[in-house]
């Protein structure tokens, strides 16, 4: 299997670094719908415009709000390219917050930082990496904060059949 970057094995996240994520994306209303519907979340705020416009609570200024699943699924999708390309598993999600609406038309960014790393011996050839996430809007208003902790491949056991294409 090929992979598209060398310097995202577990030796080359040190704590303290900093990500800003390359990254973009235009949250559309097919998204909102489609996660809500999926996930079968009634809130109303969601899928209901008469309803939502009712709505003028703190920062829910009377449109309907972006599903927080989204909002999640959506930020830590944007790490991706650097953390999830040698990931062999996430095994814990923390200290998730949404402290602002997301709608559609909003275009959500990501930055992050290592809090940690450490070896284990569940996973051979890998070590775990945990990171802190926030995803902002097109506003710089933070809508997401969450810490994932991820087992990353180690570049001594794997680079050389990474490298390989095919079977």
């Amino acid at each position: 299997m090929g992979i598209t970057r060398t310097d995202n094995y577990y030796e080359d996240f040190q704590v303290g670094d900093k990500y800003i994520h390359s990254r973009g994306k235009t949250v559309t209303e097919m998204d909102n719908i489609l996660c809500t519907q999926l996930s079968m979340n009634t809130a109303e705020a969601h899928y209901n415009e008469d309803k939502a416009s009712k709505i003028q609570i703190g920062a829910f200024g009377g449109k309907r709000v972006v599903v927080g699943s989204y909002t999640i699924s959506l930020v830590f999708g944007l790490t991706s390219e650097q953390f999830s390309e040698n990931s062999l598993a996430e095994i814990s999600l923390d200290k998730m917050r949404l402290p602002y609406p997301v709608y559609h038309g909003d275009t959500l960014y990501a930055e992050s930082e290592v809090l940690g790393k450490e070896d284990t011996d569940l996973y051979p050839g890998a070590g775990i990496v945990h990171f802190k996430t926030i995803g902002k809007n097109q506003e710089g208003k933070v809508v997401f904060e969450g810490e994932k902790k991820t087992v990353i491949k180690k570049r001594e056991y794997y680079l050389e059949s990474d490298q390989k294409f095919g079977p």
